[in-house]
């Protein structure tokens, strides 16, 4: 463990805890650049991979609820009045997400219809450049 004298920092409080500021990047050594790049790419590959798999795995959840919407309906032959209840319910489940209004519940059917074969979907969605992810999350 490093010895707090010799960094640079707010004081010591009451408990004893030490806040260092961070050294000026013309301290640090050549190679402090290389790294951070490094790490830079690191975390925006990661963030490009995770909002890669979101967008595959909602596609694909989007196709599996059409197909039970699907499978349903032409065992049960109901209509739309058990689609808007569908709707309400989910969304009074899941309040943080968005999508699973009635219409977008008819979307997701019509997707299921068009592509009945998961395997097909999860394919053409990952090669799909729709699905691909932004360069960056990075708000620049």
């Amino acid at each position: 463990m490093s010895n707090n004298k010799d960094r640079k920092g707010r004081a010591e409080d009451v408990r004893g805890a030490f806040f260092p500021t961070p050294a000026a990047l013309s301290d640090m050594p050549d190679w402090y650049s290389d790294m951070l790049g490094s790490i830079k790419e690191l975390i925006a590959n990661g963030r490009r991979q995770v909002m890669w798999t979101a967008n595959v795995q909602m596609s694909m959840m989007y196709n599996r609820i059409g197909q039970t919407i699907i499978q349903r309906q032409n065992s049960e032959s109901w209509g739309s009045k058990v689609v808007d209840r569908l709707s309400a319910d989910l969304k009074k489940e899941f309040p943080e997400m968005h999508g699973f209004s009635p219409r977008n519940l008819k979307y997701m059917r019509r997707f299921a219809e068009i592509w009945p074969d998961e395997t097909i979907v999860q394919r053409s969605v990952a090669q799909n450049p729709l699905f691909l992810p932004l360069k960056s999350w990075s708000r620049n």
